[in-house]
């Protein structure tokens, strides 16, 4: 409590932070003194004084930003929460040393695809840029797209020199994208940047501003300053040195878990509970289970008792498993359950049982507690835990099998179930090893090799990497000899030749063992930052990036703020994990990302209170008077808006002041705003920033859904296919809150047909063709070959993740074009029904008005419905030898609890669509016959469009129009 312990390594100080720690278990450096003896060198030192007003003031801005106050909570120097705060800082200063803080304030927006084909008539082609330098100078130039940064600059320089204009000559130079938060830098070719093909492909010029890197914005870190812990803290050595053999007793200060031959058992005290809830049954039962990742390894239960607020049982569970067998992230289980016999559930307040609940044996409430701990210490003694709610199905915020991987305890102790129970005791810590040691694997009775011989004939067979889950699967983690033996075969693979997929399927629920998943980490560490945002949202859930230095990279740190911060405020069973992971973020991020944070949180807080006044104002109407688009500017102009903030949706987008005139609110149930901002100054003139802010919907899984669809648009980039997708900006910035872009120059199908007939215009098959053919007449040929394209990616996309609810007012086109769809409230075959009747008749949207763009008139030959099927069937083909991803990356994000994607059986979808068993000449025939449906069944969806446009359109445009 006074002093710390210090031993130097190399030019860092650590700590001998563990109580339980010896010196031989930390790698403290030894040296051989005077008498030849090995010694340490620690030094005892007062703790520092602490500067608590600056203390609380950096406290108070860590819980602002990450939505929950974690110093309520670290009371125990030793708990998992103050422990793993400290062991977070030492890989956080590890990784601040080595950053550059030049590169990381002007990190490029960098891509490996390969540039489209039609972006490069021919090798010379060159791209305009325009420089600006302050307000001295403007000049253009045509530049090789092989052409560097560097380049760029070398250029200006020469051009200030023949100008002889002066500029501080002394000072480094950086080229930021004029209105964008976005740099050209590091030695990349200009055709890898973003906005270089962004404007390549809309046919503008790049404009750049030249500017000083004193103009800048401060990266300084200012963090705790805590000495550093090893890494190997709380981890123990091998079996050998914990061996009571040949010891004094008072030499014996832990024992292995390993010399356990004893089996677990736990005492059940009872449980209590301040209030009886209203709804209750009339006994439980109590179930005790041992977890091992999303797998029960073994269960007890308990007699059945009356409910009561406080049940006793005094009585002893044991288990079929012995202590020594025990896996590092076990866990012993409680549920409280109703009985079966009697677990009708009783109304207290009218004593009459619903229907619906009888005969269920539902649990009620449920805990969890690791039993090797995270200093690698076996739970032993009295323990009171605090009980979570089990919720009802269709209650919000259920994470799936939240039940069986959290081993957190509930926060409201002054109102929770709370239960009671005695794990033996023993007179010193037993501790978990990290090994067996030289002798103890020579004498291993069993090995897996000879165990695992039906899913590994031989050791190659083990490395190839698309069985290795496999096998995985199928080994006895309740055996440690196995698990050693596994352990030394994993960590013999090269995770260089682990393919991406299966490092992130080593990832799941399914592998809890902490030596597989690091082989998967490492793996991980070596992916481009392209690749890594691409997995982010799913990396996020197995939080995987707490010790890696991706977080401090501008570009990955802005979305996995946003991504950590919605699951703090959604996700009660993991949130102090989360914020924990999500602090040690911020405490490394740098001065400039804290204060843009700050504002992006103050704009998402301000327009959520706008959001939700705007919903008790009107609750019911959709045709909205105008009198509510002028409150809504009122209480915009009233709120707390910072003057300017990165969207949280894109991070190279400032935007200024609002502009109020122009918002409103959008007809539909949730009332979604519509904003727009004015955008940051710029030599070239900028359209304004627009976005809709939701409050009441999950956008997860919109989010899931376009970041597939990214990932999808990579597959087909890499066949230098490309779709021209739109996967529009789209963020949840909390628990039912986020924004979506506002795609400019686009409108939905249903306003072309209102504009082409009223509600009639469904049945138009040439409304679509003439309004295209309106926007850009001497266009037209670029304009269909760009609808073709965009059509087939849409219609292979949303069948592979079977999206539903597919009408007029959430498919959009541009004036160029481009077709895409908006809002995924239903995916992996979730239909949409009307009056008990599904409302999805097809397998995709391919409509008689679609065909007729591609001169698909009666059935009659066209190029570009050829063009049409054989781009349909070459992107389908694609995306199958890329069905393992696609299947994993659905699956991590079980975990989220999004409502559409919430059991393992959701993924029978996906397999099914992209035609696993099938060959490829049967899954090509597979698509043609979907198409072939789509095309004789179109008139059913032109009747459908038409039903929605009825009751529709009287509101004029739909809420959907953007």
């Amino acid at each position: 409590e006074k002093y710390t312990l210090l031993y130097a390594r190399g030019e860092d100080w650590y700590e001998a932070y563990d109580d339980s720690e010896a010196i031989r278990t930390l790698d403290i450096p030894l040296s051989h003194d005077d008498t030849g003896q090995l010694s340490a060198h620690i030094v005892v030192k007062p703790l520092l004084a602490v500067d608590l007003e600056a203390k609380m003031k950096q406290q108070q801005c860590l819980s602002y930003l990450t939505g929950h106050n974690l110093e309520e909570e670290a009371s125990d120097r030793l708990g998992e929460l103050t422990f793993t705060r400290r062991k977070l800082a030492t890989p956080r200063t590890q990784e601040l040393k080595k950053r550059d803080d030049l590169l990381y304030a002007t990190e490029p927006w960098v891509t490996r695809v390969p540039i489209p084909n039609d972006m490069q008539d021919h090798p010379n082609v060159k791209l305009p840029v325009t420089l600006h330098y302050l307000s001295k100078i403007s000049f253009s130039i045509q530049v090789d797209m092989d052409a560097t940064p560097n380049v760029l600059l070398k250029v200006f320089q020469r051009v200030m020199a023949n100008q002889k204009l002066y500029y501080d000559s002394s000072q480094n130079l950086v080229l930021k994208i004029c209105g964008r938060e976005e740099f050209l830098s590091g030695d990349y070719p200009l055709r890898d940047f973003l906005w270089v093909r962004q404007c390549l492909k809309n046919k503008q010029d790049l404009h750049v501003s030249v500017v000083p890197v004193s103009q800048l914005v401060d990266e300084t870190v200012k963090s705790i300053d805590w000495p550093l812990i090893d890494g190997s803290t709380g981890q123990f050595s091998s079996q050998e040195d914990l061996r009571p053999e040949g010891k004094d007793l008072e030499d014996i200060f832990k024992i292995s878990l390993w010399d356990c031959n004893r089996q677990l058992r736990v005492k059940l005290i009872g449980f209590d509970i301040p209030t009886l809830p209203n709804k209750c049954p009339q006994s439980v039962y109590v179930r005790a289970s041992i977890l091992y990742g999303n797998k029960v390894l073994s269960s007890v239960s308990s007699v059945s008792k009356s409910f009561a607020d406080e049940v006793l049982w005094n009585e002893w569970f044991d288990f079929d498993v012995l202590l020594r067998d025990l896996p590092r992230g076990s866990k012993l289980s409680f549920t409280i359950n109703a009985s079966d016999g009697d677990n009708s559930i009783v109304n207290r307040d009218s004593n009459k049982v619903p229907n619906s609940e009888r005969g269920k044996g539902k649990v009620l409430y449920f805990v969890n507690l690791l039993l090797i701990d995270h200093r690698s210490v076996l739970s032993q003694g009295p323990f009171t835990l605090h009980m979570w709610s089990n919720p009802d199905q269709e209650e919000e915020a259920i994470n799936y099998q939240a039940e069986k991987l959290s081993s957190a305890t509930n926060p409201d102790k002054a109102d929770c179930m709370a239960i009671s129970f005695h794990l033996d005791h023993y007179s010193v810590p037993v501790v978990l090893p990290n090994r067996f040691g030289t002798a103890g694997h020579s004498d291993s009775p069993t090995s897996s090799l000879n165990l695992t011989k039906s899913t590994a004939s031989s050791y190659d067979s083990f490395c190839n990497a698309s069985i290795l889950p496999h096998y995985l699967r199928n080994v006895d983690w309740m055996n440690c000899r196995v698990v050693e033996d596994v352990h030394l075969l994993v960590e013999t693979l090269d995770p260089e030749e682990l393919d991406v997929t299966v490092a992130l399927e080593l990832l799941s629920m399914e592998f809890a063992d902490v030596t597989v998943r690091r082989l998967a980490v490492k793996r991980l560490e070596s992916l481009s930052n392209d690749d890594v945002l691409k997995y982010l949202l799913q990396l996020v859930q197995v939080y995987l990036l707490t010790q890696t230095c991706y977080l401090y990279l501008k570009r990955i740190g802005h979305f996995f703020f946003w991504y950590v911060r919605t699951e703090v405020a959604g996700c009660p069973y993991f949130r102090q994990r989360m914020a924990l992971i999500l602090e040690a973020y911020l405490l490394g991020c740098g001065q400039a990302m804290i204060d843009s944070f700050t504002k992006q949180v103050q704009a998402v807080v301000s327009l959520q209170e706008v959001a939700i006044m705007i919903k008790k104002l009107y609750p019911d109407s959709k045709d909205l008077p105008t009198a509510a688009h002028l409150k809504v500017q009122e209480l915009l102009r009233d709120c707390d808006l910072p003057n300017e903030f990165l969207l949280p949706l894109d991070p190279r987008i400032k935007v200024g002041n609002i502009l109020l005139d122009t918002c409103k609110v959008m007809a539909s149930k949730k009332k979604p705003l519509w904003l727009e901002f004015c955008p940051m100054p710029s030599p070239t003139p900028s359209l304004p920033v627009g976005i809709i802010f939701k409050q009441g919907d999950d956008l997860r899984q919109d989010m899931l859904v376009l970041q597939t669809l990214a990932v999808m648009d990579s597959i087909w980039q890499e066949k230098s296919l490309d779709l021209n997708l739109i996967p529009y900006g789209c963020i949840s910035t909390g628990h039912n809150i986020g924004m979506i872009e506002i795609v400019r120059n686009a409108v939905t199908i249903a306003s072309i047909q209102r504009n082409h007939g009223g509600t009639t215009g469904a049945f138009r098959n040439d409304a679509l063709f003439e309004w295209l053919k309106s926007k850009c007449p001497f266009q037209e040929i670029v304009n269909v070959e760009r609808f073709v394209k965009s059509c087939a990616g849409y219609c292979v996309a949303t069948y592979v993740l079977g999206i539903g609810d597919r009408h007029n007012d959430n498919i959009m086109i541009t004036d160029q074009g481009n077709l895409f769809h908006i809002d995924f409230g239903h995916i992996l075959g979730n239909t949409k029904h009307f009056l008990c009747v599904n409302r999805e008749r097809v397998p995709f949207v391919l409509t008689p008005d679609f065909l007729y763009v591609m001169g698909r008139v009666k059935g009659g030959n066209s190029l570009y419905f050829q063009q049409f099927m054989d781009t349909c069937t070459q992107a389908y083909l694609s995306l199958r030898s890329h069905s393992r991803l696609l299947v994993t990356l659905f699956s991590l994000m079980l975990l989220t609890g999004i409502p559409e994607l919430s059991a393992a059986e959701d993924m029978r979808y996906l397999r099914k669509a992209l035609q696993e068993k099938q060959s490829e000449a049967d899954a090509k025939e597979h698509f043609l016959k979907q198409i072939s449906v789509c095309e004789n069944q179109g008139w059913k969806v032109q009747a459908n469009w038409w039903i929605h446009m009825v009751p529709n359109i009287k509101f004029g445009e739909s809420h959907h129009q953007y």
